[in-house]
């Protein structure tokens, strides 16, 4: 027994001293430290998401180089070559998003809000889009003014006691907060079946806007403008019609690019000025491929050449559920004096919404990425949050639409953050509203897609897009300071630095 206690003895020696030769080797007789973490204070601030959730809008930092750059991978900043001043990001502030928040308690929502709207605290989304009545995503189907005449207009429960209320509790945590309303179909009184019968058209869903009823519709707009103004919520821009070319939506109005030009050449932008608005207009509001409809090509640029005023008519808005990004250089090239947002996108089960291994690279190079790379001031994605069953939704509309989040049904308290939700927050987080896309040169690698920016507060922004399956060491140099990190694969990275 005793024989056997002293080999136990012998053996525990030999491995304690076979782990401190372990240890010790090549490090003078001194225990290695372990390893520490990444620092999260630095020179530069980073924000990161890999399409596994390995690192979930991760807060990283890195300090600039003091040694000299011979980096073969140096993306470089020219803050001299100069494009679009942006307006900034977010997402769409529907019915149904307002009914879900409004089912939190109030302080997962005000937890939830601040994460996603706070310049300081959180994502700092600063652009929001709102429908003027009721949209596909609405909790009912109805207009401001549904009793015949424009004296009869006012808003309804829905704005008064879900999307005003919402819109309040951003305000509170962004005060800079822009506001974008689109109307998804004028009063269903307004409505003709077409331009040559004018027969009254007492449908939701297409016909066309009577002419006869111009002049009270851009009365319509102003009205809608000014009673928001009266709960403290200023509207910084308006498109005339959501979708034109698309007479099928649950709450629709047919309007070619003629109609348009008509409507808001004599009709809307009189009244705006008339009621001394600074509210802009954005003309379009529809797809890259026009719905495949020739005549209605180029539809914004139409009523450009048509003449139009400029100083409230900026430029035009775009979706893509139709067609290829490069439409909006496109239209920069035809009309480079006027403006560019993009104003919807959505996932949804027809493109495996909800999988961000897939969801995550495709919408940041072709939504987030491809549109601001193309002179968009602005990135709006569709609804900001859905429930756990795509809703609440109603017939005629998406039924199969996800939100930027979903949050559970079962208890309005967990919530899945899809793509379009850090596509979104990886621009606003480091890209602020009057920002400067500028130009760049070096590293250009297949794969890697990315842009830069010059903010007002003295500060660069670089958002990059590595969607190769390695990672990949990229510094990044601004003329005055360069630093290095190793992106990951299938990654999305935020940068933001002090000149």
């Amino acid at each position: 027994m005793r024989k056997l206690f002293d080999i136990k003895f012998i053996l525990l020696i030999a491995l304690l001293c076979c782990g401190f030769i372990a240890c010790s080797d090549d490090n003078n007789g001194e225990v290695e430290e372990p390893e520490q973490p990444e620092p999260v204070t630095g020179d530069v601030t980073l924000y990161i998401t890999t399409n596994t959730r390995s690192l979930d809008f991760a807060t990283k930092a890195v300090d600039f180089s003091d040694k000299s750059n011979m980096s073969p991978t140096t993306i470089n900043l020219e803050p001299e070559t100069r494009y679009q001043t942006m307006d900034g990001f977010g997402a769409a502030i529907t019915g149904s998003t307002c009914y879900n928040l409004l089912q939190m308690t109030e302080d997962n929502r005000e937890k939830f809000l601040k994460e996603t709207f706070s310049p300081t605290e959180g994502m700092g989304y600063s652009y929001v889009r709102i429908a003027i009545g009721c949209s596909d995503f609405s909790l009912s189907e109805y207009t401001c003014c549904d009793t015949e005449g424009i004296e009869n207009f006012g808003l309804t429960s829905e704005e008064t006691d879900y999307v005003i209320p919402i819109l309040q509790e951003i305000q509170a945590i962004n005060p800079d907060l822009k506001i974008l309303g689109s109307p998804w179909t004028s009063p269903r009184w307004m409505k003709v079946n077409n331009l040559t019968d004018l027969q009254p058209f007492n449908s939701w869903t297409s016909g066309q806007l009577n002419p006869a009823y111009y002049a009270d519709y851009a009365t319509y707009f102003v009205k809608w403008i000014q009673v928001l103004r009266e709960y403290g919520i200023d509207i910084y821009s308006v498109t005339p019609q959501n979708e034109p070319l698309n007479r099928g939506n649950s709450a629709s109005l047919y309007m070619g690019w003629e109609e348009q030009l008509e409507f808001v050449k004599n009709n809307l932008v009189p009244a705006f000025k008339a009621a001394s608005l600074n509210t802009k207009i954005y003309l379009f509001d529809h797809n890259y491929n026009y719905d495949n409809m020739g005549e209605q090509n180029d539809y914004p640029v139409k009523i450009y050449n048509a003449g139009i005023d400029e100083d409230i008519v900026v430029g035009a808005a775009y979706h893509n559920y139709g067609g290829n990004k490069e439409e909006l250089l496109d239209i920069h090239e035809k009309a480079p004096e006027r403006e560019l947002i993009f104003t919807e996108t959505s996932i949804g089960t027809w493109n495996d919404g909800r999988n961000l291994q897939n969801r995550l690279i495709e919408d940041m190079r072709e939504v987030a990425l491809g549109t601001v790379n193309n002179w968009s001031k602005g990135v709006i994605v569709w609804n900001l949050m859905l429930d756990s069953d795509r809703g609440p939704n109603r017939d005629g509309g998406c039924q199969t639409c996800y939100g930027a989040v979903d949050i559970d049904r079962a208890n309005y308290s967990s919530i899945t953050r899809n793509s379009h939700y850090y596509i979104i927050g990886h621009l606003s987080s480091v890209v602020k509203p009057g920002a400067v896309r500028i130009g760049t040169s070096g590293f250009s690698d297949a794969g890697f897609y990315y842009s830069a920016f010059e903010n007002t507060d003295g500060t660069y922004a670089v958002v990059l897009l590595n969607s190769n399956s390695t990672s990949k060491m990229i510094t990044l140099d601004d003329g005055t300071n360069h630093f290095s990190y190793e992106v990951p694969a299938k990654s999305v990275i935020s940068y933001q630095w002090k000149k």
